[in-house]
């Protein structure tokens, strides 16, 4: 900076111009220096870019397509793995000889699995990346559901079932929150939802293929049919994106930069740019940072949602066709129920994400909630078939697709860098519901109660689940207040 006595002697009309501007420069720093501020906030705003603000944004566009399409596709193997078994139930009882009790224990190995799998794919897919931890966890299933057609003992059977719930469990969190993260924030609910539906899909396919491979080929063929997804697994690894968020904070930018090049085409992303995603801090993160920030209530609340929904899914899922069938309905009867079932969860999940993306995505959950214990309930009277349809559509829509939308719900109130973790932990509790679903069946077909009873002890997990939404949303109100000074944060539910 110049100093009076570095001009004094400067001659002339130039001295004193110098003179003068010394004479004002008191007068003029403050607004100078709020100028020079301002012009480098400016400058530093234009070399960071928002990635939350251009994923959020961005118009619909065949990238978002084919993420989209390939989710779908692999809950769609997904959900075929995970109804087989309330598909093949009735023919393996009468095989082996099995009592309800047996055969519930059975089939909660697999979902004893899928608990470990979420658990623990759920928290990995946020270190090594998605893309990685969905590719894991695909093999896994596909492969053990292969073996389990050559099970001869039910020991071997649950083997395999396991490690095929192994895989099913870790893929579901991670595709969701993929979606999630590459979904614009006015079509985020939906296309969760739509993605979803793939996970239904794949329940009709097995119900489907029931009916037709059933009473020709044995249940074996059912398990053998999973070599097909293995086929597609080089389609998965070449056109399936890693998740963004993993790529920043692993410093890959130029990765990032060509993904979000494809979410929005005419976003300016210059090199010298920094991508900015405050959720993104590179800090590790455990199961705590669930409960910190005001999620503890939220966090609580949604873990009981899923229990409870996750309970209600399998009781039916795994008993309905012998329940039915039981009840006087033949076998191929008893599986066009499931058929239906699935029907009406791919129908519900994608009227609940349009319904989510327009109101409240919790209250949309709440009010399902309550549809589905009305419906489950009446389930056990006798009324004509075409409302038996009804209900049981009706049932599934409010039931797996409910399913669905608290993966959604779940994925938009944690934040990007814990989202993973937060799904995976979700889901995680969520298979303990999963697991009591089917000896909760068994055990109650093992007393015989009467059918209305058994429906009516399946609709009740449904009025605790419809509680603890409210709660949900309750704190998702309180958490949107503590944290509306940060615009980068994960949305609210």
């Amino acid at each position: 900076m110049l100093q009076k006595t570095d001009i004094d002697h400067w001659p002339g009309v130039v001295g004193f111009i110098k003179r003068t501007q010394l004479a004002m420069l008191p007068a003029l720093s403050i607004q100078a220096r709020y100028r020079l501020d301002n012009n480098n906030k400016r400058t530093d705003a234009m070399r960071k870019i928002d990635v939350h603000g251009i994923i959020d944004d961005a118009r619909f566009n065949g990238f978002h397509w084919l993420i989209m399409g390939l989710c779908a596709l692999l809950l769609i193997f997904d959900g075929y793995d995970l109804f087989i078994y309330g598909v093949v139930l009735p023919v393996i009882m009468e095989e082996w000889g099995l009592t309800p009790l047996e055969a519930g224990a059975l089939g909660s190995y697999a979902l004893f699995g899928m608990m470990f799998g979420a658990l623990v794919f759920g928290t990995l897919a946020d270190r090594i990346g998605r893309k990685k931890g969905i590719t894991i966890c695909f093999l896994l299933f596909s492969c053990a559901t292969v073996l389990n057609g050559f099970a001869s003992t039910p020991t071997e059977f649950a083997i395999f079932r396991f490690l095929a719930g192994l895989g099913c469990g870790g893929l579901m969190p991670n595709v969701v929150a993929l979606m999630n993260e590459y979904a614009p924030k006015k079509l985020r609910s939906t296309l969760v939802a739509v993605m979803f539906s793939g996970y239904s899909l794949g329940g009709m396919f097995s119900a489907g293929l029931g009916i037709f491979l059933l009473p020709r080929f044995g249940w074996e063929v059912m398990f053998f049919a999973a070599v097909v997804p293995l086929l597609l697994l080089p389609v998965i690894l070449l056109y399936l994106p890693e998740s963004v968020g993993f790529l920043v904070r692993q410093g890959r930018s130029e990765e990032a930069r060509a993904l979000l090049k494809r979410v929005q085409p005419e976003a300016e992303l210059p090199a010298d740019a920094e991508l900015q995603m405050l959720d993104t801090s590179g800090q590790k993160n455990s199961v705590l940072d669930l409960f910190r920030g005001g999620r503890l209530l939220g966090t609580l609340s949604i873990w009981v949602a899923f229990f409870c929904c996750l309970l209600m899914v399998y009781a039916l899922g795994s008993w309905l066709p012998k329940l039915m069938a039981n009840a006087g309905y033949s076998l191929g009867s008893s599986l066009s129920f499931l058929l239906a079932l699935n029907f009406g969860g791919m129908f519900g999940a994608i009227l609940g994400g349009w319904l989510g993306d327009r109101f409240h995505l919790g209250k949309v959950v709440v009010a399902f909630f309550a549809v589905s214990v009305i419906s489950i309930s009446l389930l056990g009277i006798k009324t004509p078939m075409p409302v038996l349809y009804t209900l049981i559509t009706i049932a599934g829509a409010t039931v797996i697709g409910t399913q669905i939308l608290l993966y959604a719900a779940a994925a938009q109130f944690y934040g990007l860098s814990i989202r993973s973790t937060g799904l995976g932990w979700a889901s995680g509790i969520g298979r303990n519901g999963a697991i009591v679903g089917p000896l909760l069946g068994g055990a109650l077909l093992g007393i015989n109660l009467p059918l209305q009873l058994n429906f009516i002890a399946f609709a009740i997990p449904g009025v605790i689940a419809a509680l603890a939404m409210t709660l949900f949303v309750l704190s998702g109100k309180q958490q949107g207040t503590a944290t509306a000074p940060a615009p980068l944060m994960a949305a609210k539910v």
